[in-house]
């Protein structure tokens, strides 16, 4: 029985990297959209809608929703800007992520659409949150204004302002994870999102990570902090198992 150590080794390897994407067509009006969904689906199990960063669907998503699946959640990547739109520098990204930023309408609606198609790959309909990065952590946002039916959002590194917009209800459960050194996040935003999140009276938190550059879940990025990743990961895997159950 000395093999077995290796041979159940060898199991566990074999079901971690298991997990494939597969390509989901779906459109808004004449506009094409193609998300990726983790291949678990059809099972009823609690959903995890991921919104990228503003460079569209990138590894960190993809990541993301391969070590979800291995959680037991059902992960689709939205496609936010669509085919043909895809950003291919940083600043043809700031003016895509700059349009959906300003015209939040647009956003909610986009994120709304990649809902629905979470659904119909056979999450529970009762047992979804949505997470996203960067540009995608302002959209997690922007799901829990619309009051869009999620059990939770999660902000990892995300944009906090919402311009001169009033406060309104929040319906769901905010995480918002916040590198402290992170240069875009002003402390007015820090200041206007507690406030918006008290007077919604929401179920809330809010994590800092210290000595964190914006990008510090990334590991290809330069501002990446394993240390404060790996915590930051395990905040929200414990985030997901209390507001999905």
């Amino acid at each position: 029985m000395r093999f077995l150590p290796s041979f159940l080794l060898t199991l566990l390897t074999m079901s971690l990297t298991a997990q494939e994407l597969k390509p989901v067509a779906y459109s808004d009006g004449p506009q094409k959209l193609n998300g990726l969904v983790t291949d678990n689906t059809g099972t009823k199990r609690p959903g995890v809608l991921i919104l990228p960063a503003w460079m569209g669907i990138d590894d960190e998503a993809r990541t993301a929703a391969q070590q979800l699946a291995q959680q037991g959640y059902i992960a689709f990547i939205a496609d936010i800007y669509g085919e043909g739109h895809i950003p291919t520098d940083f600043t043809s990204a700031r003016q895509a992520a700059t349009h959906y930023k300003t015209d939040f309408a647009a956003y909610q609606h986009r994120i709304a659409l990649a809902l629905e198609e979470l659904k119909r790959t056979g999450a529970d309909p009762d047992r979804i949150a949505v997470i996203g990065y960067c540009f995608g952590g302002t959209g997690a946002l922007e799901a829990a204004r619309a009051l869009l039916p999620v059990k939770g959002v999660v902000s990892i590194h995300g944009g906090l302002g919402k311009g001169d917009r009033p406060n309104g209800p929040i319906s769901t459960s905010v995480l918002i994870q916040h590198p402290e050194a992170d240069p875009t996040v002003s402390a007015a935003d820090l200041a206007g999102i507690t406030a918006e999140l008290n007077a919604a009276k929401a179920d809330w938190q809010l994590i800092s990570y210290a000595h964190c550059g914006h990008t510090f879940t990334n590991p290809a990025g330069t501002e990446y902090n394993k240390r404060m990743a790996d915590r930051a990961w395990q905040h929200l895997l414990l985030f997901l198992r209390d507001v999905l159950g």
